[in-house]
């Protein structure tokens, strides 16, 4: 359990880390524009979470809200791996998703994190409404999306790159976002409970 999070944690930050480093030269605006993505975002929140876990194992169970913090970030990497099997995957080709570090990033990363906590950190019952919490990464990151591809000022808005606004659909792409993350909370919930 501790090896499996020190590795999610170490793979991560370094991988993360590379996108400061380009050709041999420092390049601080490619890392701090990484950042926009939900991949990113999320893949960091769980490299935190699992070093939380591993910090708390050494002492023996986690606290309810370390086990829950990490819950919610296996739930947001679980987001990013489905969309991009389910929708980027298909629209840019999953050769393009799964090119270099994108291949932890998408694949590799998120499935290291449901294997550590649905099967080695089953410390607290998983309720329903618990399970719920997981749509929160989605919820705050979809509205800053949304903000800063449609809402916002055009002065600092961001390209649609994730395609969600296309034809002006955003509206059918957050509620798909947020029932899709509904089915996975599910989903990481029977998972835990086997």
């Amino acid at each position: 359990m501790i090896a499996l999070n020190l590795l999610l944690f170490l793979v991560t930050t370094v991988l993360y880390f590379s996108y400061f480093f380009s050709e041999g030269k420092t390049d601080a605006a490619r890392g701090v524009a990484a950042l926009r993505y939900f991949t990113i975002l999320s893949n960091l929140f769980c490299a935190l979470a699992s070093l939380l876990m591993a910090a708390a194992l050494l002492r023996g169970a986690p606290p309810r809200w370390i086990w829950l913090t990490k819950y919610v970030s296996v739930a947001a990497v679980t987001v990013t791996f489905t969309t991009v099997m389910v929708f980027l995957g298909p629209q840019y080709g999953y050769g393009e998703m799964f090119r270099k570090r994108d291949l932890y990033f998408h694949l590799i990363g998120p499935l290291l994190a449901v294997v550590s906590f649905c099967f080695t950190e089953r410390f607290y019952p998983l309720s329903f409404p618990l399970s719920l919490l997981g749509e929160i990464p989605v919820l705050l990151y979809g509205a800053f999306y949304l903000y800063k591809v449609v809402l916002g000022p055009d002065e600092g808005r961001w390209d649609d790159f994730y395609g969600f606004n296309r034809d002006g659909k955003w509206p059918v792409s957050f509620a798909a976002m947020l029932l899709g993350t509904l089915v996975i909370c599910a989903v990481l919930r029977f998972l835990y409970g086997l």
